[in-house]
């Protein structure tokens, strides 16, 4: 009911074409791509995103693949990954975005049972930034993803000890020093012998990927497999 009264009197519109495309509705039942309705991004507009519908496999030294579902280039989708991220914060964006990975596994045929015996985590945030935006992105994102594999999601191994500046204003360089120990893992015992999915929403230069997966590594992690929303 809080649902439907919030979209009668504040209706949401699509993000790109700002276009009023959900009528109030009670459901919150998840389309086949896992989206639900009253989200941010109308049908005409996510058809034109391009999602990928194949898989190269691609591996660094420290995580051994990576899952994207579009490239960061498309300005539609650096525009709706900056509305998540960035002032005023739209937490409900994490629908949308999830779904977009979703829908990348479904049309590249992946088997869900390939992750069954994965857990989940999210790249942390510091406690400043959490209390700045009010949520982590990665870890809503994460949680959509949860529900639609079936894994768990550990939020209380991996932590961020270490304020770092925002990665968007530094050069490629710039940004390998800035998330250099930056992350610490506890709790090692639950990722023992584990193999880990990774989750954050945007991979550029892999560095706070590659950073996040050492850590994981040599704290015992078996095999992590970094997903993310878009790859610059």
């Amino acid at each position: 009911m809080k649902n439907f009264l919030l979209e009668l009197f504040f209706p949401r519109f699509c993000l790109l074409c700002q276009k009023d495309y959900n009528p109030p509705t009670t459901s919150s039942r998840p389309d086949k791509s896992g989206q639900a309705p009253g989200n941010y991004l109308c049908e005409d507009c996510r058809a034109i995103l391009e999602i990928s519908s194949s898989h190269q496999k691609y591996s660094t030294k420290s995580f051994n693949d990576l899952y994207f579902a579009l490239p960061y280039q498309n300005p539609l989708v650096k525009n709706l990954i900056q509305r998540f991220k960035y002032e005023p914060f739209i937490k409900e964006l994490s629908e949308s975005l999830s779904s977009l990975i979703i829908e990348h596994f479904q049309l590249i045929e992946k088997p869900l049972t390939d992750f069954f015996y994965f857990i989940l985590i999210p790249i942390p945030l510091k406690e400043k930034r959490l209390r700045w935006r009010g949520f982590n992105q990665a870890e809503e994102i994460a949680k959509k993803l949860a529900k639609f594999l079936n894994l768990p999601i550990y939020n209380d191994v991996l932590i961020k000890i270490k304020e770092t500046l925002p990665q968007v204003e530094l050069s490629d360089e710039e940004r390998r020093e800035n998330i250099k120990g930056t992350f610490f893992c506890q709790n090692k015992n639950k990722i023992l012998g584990k193999k880990i999915l990774l989750v954050d929403d945007v991979y550029t230069t892999g560095s706070t990927l590659e950073e996040a997966a050492r850590v994981l590594k040599e704290a015992g992690a078996r095999e992590v497999i970094g997903i993310v929303v878009a790859r610059g």
